[in-house]
């Protein structure tokens, strides 16, 4: 009698029972070990951020230190940099004081050797001298433009 008590249906709904019970306590399982992973997870994100944050500091630290440095050797370079304009503005004085005589000096002799040769030649003074004034001229010209080559 026992037996015809139990029916398909009845079969039916213990066999789902057993099916639901195996995905509960699997289920159960999972989020059991779901929760282990999360909180090795939390774990390792905290221990992360705790040997992180000293490193960041540490390197905000060493950029300061670099922008510093940096900063004098701008101010090193701004330095070098009016020492080179001076010592040009010196020696563009120095030339400028310079090349004037240099070519009075160099037509002078240019004048001079011509003139000399021209009045060995010529035996005629006059003649001598205007050849010596035009080679003087000519030279200081030639310098002139030799120097304002050389400038540019």
């Amino acid at each position: 009698m026992l037996l015809a008590a139990f029916t398909w249906g009845d079969l039916w709904r213990l066999a789902l029972a057993v099916f639901l019970f195996a995905v509960g306590i699997s289920s159960a399982y999972l989020l059991v070990r779901l929760a282990g992973t999360v909180a090795h997870l939390s774990a390792l994100i905290r221990g992360a951020g705790e040997s992180v944050l000293p490193v960041i500091g540490k390197v905000g630290g060493s950029v300061d230190r670099v922008n510093g440095q940096l900063d004098k050797v701008d101010r090193i370079t701004d330095s070098a940099v009016d020492a080179a304009e001076s010592v040009d503005s010196a020696v563009r004085a120095v030339s400028m004081a310079i090349t004037r005589p240099v070519q009075k000096v160099s037509g002078f002799a240019a004048g001079v050797s011509f003139g000399a040769a021209d009045f060995k030649a010529r035996r005629d003074w006059r003649h001598a001298v205007q050849t010596g004034k035009d080679a003087a001229d000519r030279r200081e010209s030639d310098l002139a433009d030799e120097l304002r080559e050389a400038g540019t």
